[in-house]
């Protein structure tokens, strides 16, 4: 798929790049083989072909999170290694 110029500067637009005229030629050119290396792939017959994320068989190794109590000595241990302490607690910064 080739890529008229106009194109190329619209996607460099969108992703708030500014090219020089060369750089869109170099980058304009290379997007155009990647297109036409996914037109390609797209004439590939995947019929019967069953959709998978991933081809290695690793499976998910979730463990239950599991709530457990701290001894004194553990939660002393713990809020001592904090940058700021206010009221026994961890003092953090807002998050909006």
């Amino acid at each position: 798929m080739k890529l008229i110029k106009k194109d190329i500067q619209h996607i460099a637009n969108l992703a708030r790049l500014d090219l020089s005229d060369q750089e869109l030629d170099t980058y304009g050119k290379q997007l155009s083989d990647i297109l036409g290396y996914i037109e390609q792939l797209q004439e590939v017959d995947t019929k019967g072909v069953e959709p998978t994320a991933q081809v290695t068989g690793l499976e998910n190794s979730w463990r239950e999170d599991e709530a457990r109590a701290w001894d004194d000595s553990e939660r002393v241990n713990a809020i001592n290694q904090a940058p700021e302490i206010e009221d026994g607690q961890i003092k953090v910064g807002r998050v909006l």
